[in-house]
C-alpha cells in the first residue's frame, strides 16, 4: 500500500503535492519541513504516516526555552538519590559509574527516536517556537543522527527516524535547517478536498449538510477574521451539527448559533459570524449548494 492510500486509510486526504513530497523524504532519507497556518493538518501529516507505514510517533512539542534536558536526555534524580542512600559507604568511583548508567537515563524524544528498533516518526512540532540555541541543537543530532552523552559516550541511531517538522511561521527559520530538510508549503483544502475529508472522517453526515458547511467555512476563510477555522475546526462543527440531528444549516438558525462555540475561536469572530451568519448561507460566492465547484 502506498502513502496516498495509506493516508487516506487513515482518514487523510492529502494532495499529490503533499503526497510527493512525504515519499521523496522517505526515498531520500531526510526530514521534511511542513509550513503552514495554524490549523491545516501538518501534525496529522505525522500522525497519518505513522498509522500508514506501522511505526510509533515520537513527538516533540516545541516552545520557547525548550533546552536539551527536555528534547535530549535527562537522568532520574529521584532513584539516583535512592540509590546513593542505599549504597551507604560504597566506593565512589564504582558508585558514580552505577548512577549514571542506562538504568537511570530517561530518554526524551530525541534520544528516544534514535534509539527505537523500530524506525519511528520523529514530529518535532512547531520547531518555530523554539529558540535558536535549540535550533542549532537540533542540527547537530539531524545531521548524523548520534548523541553525546559525557557519563555514557555517544549514542548513535539504532534506525534512522522518519522525521518530519512543522511551522507555523511564528519565527524565521535559519537557512542551515532549511537546507537540510525537504520542504512542502500546506495550504488551506479547497472546497473539494474539504468535503472530501468531512467525508472520510465523518462517513454518516447528511451529503447536503457536509455541502453547506464546507461553503461556510471555505467563505469564513476568505473573510477578516482573526483566527480561519482550521480542519480541525470544521471536522468539530460537523460532529456538532451531526449530533444536534441538523441535515439543512437553514433549517434552524437558533441551533447554528448554539453550533458556534466548535468552529469560532475568539469573541470578536463570534460576533463577526452571528452578525453575518445570515449572509453566509445564503450568498457569497455562488449558493451553498455549489461550493463544491470553487476553490
Amino acid at each position: 500500500m502506498g502513502i496516498g492510500e495509506g493516508f487516506f486509510e487513515a482518514g487523510y486526504v492529502a494532495d499529490e503535492g503533499l503526497v510527493a513530497a512525504v515519499e521523496l523524504a522517505e526515498v531520500l532519507g531526510k526530514p521534511l519541513l511542513l509550513e503552514g497556518e495554524a490549523g491545516v493538518g501538518k501534525t496529522e501529516v505525522a500522525k497519518c504516516l505513522a498509522s500508514a507505514v506501522g511505526c510509533p510517533l515520537i513527538r516533540l512539542q516545541c516552545y520557547e526555552g525548550l533546552d536539551a534536558q527536555h528534547a535530549l536526555y535527562d537522568w532520574d534524580y529521584q532513584r539516583q538519590l535512592l540509590a546513593i542512600q542505599m549504597a551507604g559507604s560504597a566506593d565512589p568511583a564504582s558508585l558514580k559509574k552505577t548512577l549514571y548508567s542506562d538504568e537511570f537515563l530517561v530518554k526524551r524524544p530525541l534520544l528516544a527516536a534514535i534509539s527505537s528498533p523500530v524506525p519511528p516518526v520523529l514530529l518535532i512540532d512547531e520547531i518555530d517556537r523554539a529558540d535558536e540555541e535549540f535550533e542549532a541543537l537540533l542540527l547537530e543530532v539531524l545531521s548524523d543522527f548520534q548523541i553525546s552523552i559525557p557519563e555514557l559516550g555517544t549514542f548513535n541511531a539504532t534506525t534512522t527516524p522518519r522525521v518530519i517538522l512543522t511551522s507555523n511561521g511564528v519565527r524565521e527559520l535559519s537557512d542551515a535547517l532549511r537546507r537540510r530538510c525537504l520542504y512542502h508549503y500546506l495550504d488551506y483544502p479547497d472546497a473539494q478536498r474539504e468535503l472530501a475529508i468531512v467525508h472520510a472522517r465523518l462517513p454518516d453526515i447528511d451529503k447536503h449538510l457536509a455541502t453547506q458547511l464546507v461553503g461556510v467555512v471555505q467563505r469564513l476563510r476568505g473573510a477578516a477574521l482573526r483566527k480561519a477555522p482550521g480542519i480541525a475546526e470544521t471536522l468539530d462543527w460537523a460532529a456538532s451539527l451531526m449530533h444536534m440531528e441538523l441535515t439543512d444549516l437553514r433549517a434552524n438558525a437558533e441551533a447554528v448559533q448554539q453550533s458556534l462555540s466548535a468552529l469560532i475561536k475568539t469573541r470578536e469572530d463570534l460576533h463577526f459570524v452571528q452578525d453575518d451568519m445570515h449572509n453566509l448561507l445564503h450568498t457569497g460566492n455562488g449558493p451553498v449548494e455549489t461550493v463544491g465547484s470553487h476553490s
